[in-house]
């Protein structure tokens, strides 16, 4: 309840309205200050990464970061972290690599992924790359090849050799420590270099799984269903590409993310596994096991 004003002489009237006024005064700069506090707890602090989309806090997710990212502060917090190997093609290195692998190392779990995995870069650039195979023999090894012998010819049996080549680099030139215990995704999309020979893209994808499975690692599918029906079409079942898991792009918001769990896996005989949403400037991740 409001106290009784009582009757009071002109003069201090008008002192207590300078006074009301100097309170109105104060009322209005706290209104300020908080309005402009709200605004700085929305933008974060400087330096601070963004968090994601609403809503998505208390669902856990994960992060995929790589050369893009390089300088930048990272979310944290995470679930799990993908880190990618190389630095946007399948012949470099991601130059921030090692700080990338330390930030995925610290995420907190709560999904059925594993906390931190890795992903390259694919491509089948034929002899336009900056490197072909003209031969079976790769790290001194002669590799069984399933398409036959290579000669340098642009076709599935070089293919073949140049994916098998590119995973070994991943595992011996790319600073990774303990190879085997990462599970790999394969990058296909069409911004990289690629034949218009479906069955040579397949062929070299299947060269990569190859040398990544036989050192004991893990290997998983990257993309979207359009990118993939471009580059690679139908897998047969006769393909070690034909049970991977898939980790489809394509959601923008978390819910889309959710609902592309039920959608088609890259591969027949596979499953959807991981599915990925972009907010407010990085890549988020959602498990779907």
């Amino acid at each position: 309840m409001p106290a009784e004003i009582p009757a009071a002489p002109a003069r201090p009237a008008r002192s207590s309205s300078k006074g009301s006024r100097r309170g109105l005064r104060r009322l209005v700069l706290l209104l300020a200050c908080w309005a402009f506090a709200a605004v700085i707890g929305l933008a974060g602090a400087p330096g601070a990464a963004a968090a994601p989309a609403k809503g998505a806090s208390a669902t856990p997710l994960g992060n995929d970061v790589s050369w893009p990212q390089c300088g930048k502060v990272l979310p944290t917090g995470q679930a799990f972290g993908i880190v990618g190997v190389n630095g946007g093609l399948a012949n470099n290195t991601n130059p921030c690599f090692a700080d990338q692998l330390a930030w995925a190392e610290k995420s907190s779990g709560g999904t059925g992924q594993p906390l931190v995995a890795l992903y390259v870069n694919t491509a089948n650039p034929g002899t336009a790359g900056s490197w072909w195979p003209d031969s079976n023999q790769y790290g001194g090894t002669t590799v069984s090849n399933p398409y036959g012998e290579c000669k340098g010819g642009v076709d599935p049996a070089c293919a073949y050799m140049y994916g098998y080549a590119k995973a070994y680099d991943d595992v011996h030139l790319r600073g990774v420590s303990n190879p085997t215990v990462y599970l790999w995704w394969l990058d296909v999309e069409t911004e990289n270099s690629w034949s218009d020979d479906q069955e040579a893209n397949r062929a070299d994808l299947e060269g990569m799984t190859a040398y990544f499975q036989s050192i004991g690692a893990r290997v998983g599918l990257y993309s979207t269903s359009t990118q993939w029906g471009q580059i690679v079409g139908q897998v047969p079942p006769t393909s070690n590409l034909y049970s991977l898991p898939s980790w489809l792009a394509g959601a923008r918001t978390l819910n889309g993310a959710k609902n592309k769990c039920a959608a088609a896996p890259l591969t027949p005989g596979g499953r959807v596994t991981l599915t990925q949403f972009v907010s407010r400037g990085f890549d988020y991740d959602y498990s779907c096991i």
